[in-house]
């Protein structure tokens, strides 16, 4: 909503400004009643229209995943009621009901008038005679007059003509259409000075068509003056004296070349343009990619490869499904908001972390994906194993057949290929992404220049948490809520850790919905700072990835 109210007053002000300095003073007031209709139209319209302009850039950052997974049990909280929020919108719906009724009540009182009033024809028009002391309006296809006037024939035959080019023009359409803008946009005052632009245009209009058919300007302007003395304005009508200003005076005796109109009117075209690059287009950053593979991404299979066989289904916050295709059909840019492929570093426990985990009491223990005894643990070495994560497990997640603090898995040379290896293929089936509409687009922002982003395999010392990556994992299950409702899965979230050990460039990679991606963020921005990555004894950016595993109570204790 914020994003259309700006582009909106955004297109609606340089459009204004451009008419009032350019073609306001100019003798082509028809091209200027339509330039002010389309200006509002147009203006409404930018916000929702996007071009994407794809720029390359070098790649410059891998991901650095996290070995270790914090479990994370339900928690039932209440949500907070934003009153304010909900204070704003009451406001807003309650002026806007007031002025809808304002709106309403006066064109009601045109409907009473021509209802209770005697009616003559005249022309392609109707003649509304009421008791008031007026000057004529119109309104539609009416011409409101006073009945004494009429009778004695008090009023010139250049004031039947000038309301007659309101009618016939059908200028009350665009006062109509500008006051239920007004009515709903009442807090944008643009669309107060489009009003005034559209109906002293309308004067314009109506003058030309006067001048033109009678030759008599001195006459037709001291007529102005002496019927404008002491009048008053008629809402929503098109009132004979509205303005009566010196630019009316001056316009009636303005000459403008038909080159001199022709390049006003084409000077409008490069104003559409600017706003269309400056509004709609948006550049997305795309990778180029490096002829130099690292490490890590030489061990983990190609997307194209491991979600051959996977469908998408991407919901936005609504849960309403806005893409739903094969993988092979998904754009580049869809392609960014799906899970990475799963990968795991190599790397074989020490002795003395191997021997800590045949403890029974503190440990439960799988190798390759099986649980097995801590016991067995003896008919192996440390270096039979070629990879291996470790994870807290909080009291509240814990269950009778598991009640250990911590979990580990190992992986033997053949369990790690089969699990993240190259030929890792996944099963088919159906991944559902929670996104934005927009967030499609994946912008990337090209990293700062003086700043050296790094891999996990290349950083010489890795970054990490005051007191270890178990104190981290104790920060995040203290900090995480979730709502009531039962959700399990995984929600995995990048961020990159600054040369300062800040963290920042939060982005959800994969979201569960329920507001549990921006919860997430919202811990991962509590967090302290970090010890920062070391590469030739310089600190360095990494890239960071987070999978956090959603689990309820009942299924904790399954």
């Amino acid at each position: 909503m914020t994003d259309f109210l700006i582009k909106s007053t955004v297109a609606l002000s340089v459009f204004l400004v451009f008419y009032h300095l350019v073609l306001e003073r100019e003798k082509m007031h028809q091209f200027n009643r339509f330039y002010l209709l389309f200006s509002i139209v147009i203006s409404l319209i930018i916000p929702f229209v996007s071009f994407e302009v794809i720029k390359e850039i070098p790649a410059n950052s891998s991901n650095l995943q996290v070995v270790n997974q914090p479990i994370i049990q339900m928690q039932n909280v209440v949500e907070e009621t934003n009153y304010k929020l909900i204070f704003l919108w009451s406001l807003y719906g309650l002026v806007t009901l007031i002025l809808a009724l304002r709106f309403g009540r006066n064109i009601k009182n045109f409907t009473s008038k021509i209802s209770s009033n005697p009616v003559v024809d005249f022309k392609n028009s109707k003649l509304i005679l009421v008791e008031e002391k007026i000057l004529p309006y119109t309104f539609l296809n009416y011409i409101f007059i006073n009945v004494d006037d009429y009778n004695k024939q008090n009023i010139e035959a250049e004031l039947y003509t000038h309301e007659l080019v309101h009618v016939t023009q059908k200028h009350t359409l665009d006062i109509l259409f500008i006051e239920f803008l007004k009515t709903i946009f009442w807090f944008n005052p643009t669309f107060l000075f489009y009003k005034k632009a559209i109906q002293l245009n309308h004067e314009f209009l109506a003058d030309q068509e006067i001048v033109k058919t009678y030759n008599d300007v001195p006459f037709y302007q001291n007529l102005l003056l002496n019927k404008a003395n002491g009048s008053q304005t008629i809402y929503l009508a098109s009132n004979l004296n509205y303005l009566v200003t010196k630019k009316r005076l001056i316009m009636m005796k303005k000459r403008t070349s038909k080159n001199t109109a022709f390049l006003k009117k084409i000077a409008a075209l490069p104003v559409v343009i600017g706003l269309a690059f400056l509004l709609c287009v948006e550049t997305i950053a795309q990778e180029t990619k490096s002829g130099v593979e690292n490490k890590k991404t030489q061990n983990v299979p190609s997307s194209d490869k491991y979600y051959a066989n996977t469908s998408f289904v991407f919901k936005n916050k609504s849960n309403k499904v806005f893409v739903e295709k094969k993988y092979s059909e998904l754009t580049e840019q869809e392609k960014k908001l799906i899970p990475p492929v799963p990968s795991l570093a190599k790397k074989s426990p020490d002795s003395k972390e191997y021997e800590g985990f045949k403890n029974s009491e503190n440990y439960a223990v799988w190798i390759d994906g099986k649980h097995v005894s801590n016991s067995e643990l003896n008919e192996y070495q440390a270096s039979n194993f070629v990879s291996y994560f470790n994870s807290i497990v909080h009291k509240n997640a814990r269950s009778k057949k598991f009640p250990q603090k911590y979990q580990v898995t190992l992986f033997t040379a053949e369990g790690y290929d089969k699990a993240y290896g190259k030929n890792q293929v996944r099963d088919a089936g159906t991944i559902t992404i929670m996104a934005s509409e927009d967030t499609r687009k994946n912008k990337i922002q090209k990293t700062p220049e003086k700043e050296i982003t790094t891999t996990i395999n290349d950083v010489e010392r890795q970054p990490e948490y005051p007191g270890g990556i178990l104190e981290f994992y104790k920060f995040v299950g203290k900090n995480f809520k979730t709502p009531a409702d039962k959700i399990e899965g995984k929600v995995i979230v990048e961020f990159m850790i600054e040369t300062d050990g800040s963290l920042s460039e939060f982005q959800v990679v994969k979201d569960l919905g329920f507001g549990l991606g921006d919860e997430a963020i919202r811990v991962l921005k509590l967090s302290p700072k970090w010890n920062p990555g070391i590469q030739k004894g310089q600190p360095v950016r990494v890239l960071y990835t987070l999978p956090i595993t959603i689990q309820n109570e009942d299924s904790a204790k399954k």
